[in-house]
């Protein structure tokens, strides 16, 4: 009998994580299609007006700028 119990207790814990992915909710085909239809239309005049908008950079961005010396050190012969 203990190890029927044991058994029992092993399978429990085992399936508790695949109850957890679920969620515990149902899904339902009709709420997907509705999340869909909520989204705001893009505006692409409005797009390209802010990008307009954006002043341009006087010099080139560089990630690594920090992470290097800016001139390499040069040895005298």
């Amino acid at each position: 009998m203990r190890k029927f119990m044991v058994a029992a207790a092993v399978l429990a814990l085992m399936a508790m994580p695949a109850y957890a992915q679920m969620g515990g909710k149902r899904h339902h085909g009709d709420a997907a299609g509705s999340k869909q239809d909520n989204k705001p239309k893009v505006d692409e005049k409005a797009y390209k007006a802010a990008l307009e908008r954006i002043p341009e950079p006087k010099e080139k961005y560089d990630p690594w700028g920090v992470a290097r010396p800016a001139e390499p050190v040069k040895k005298s012969k």
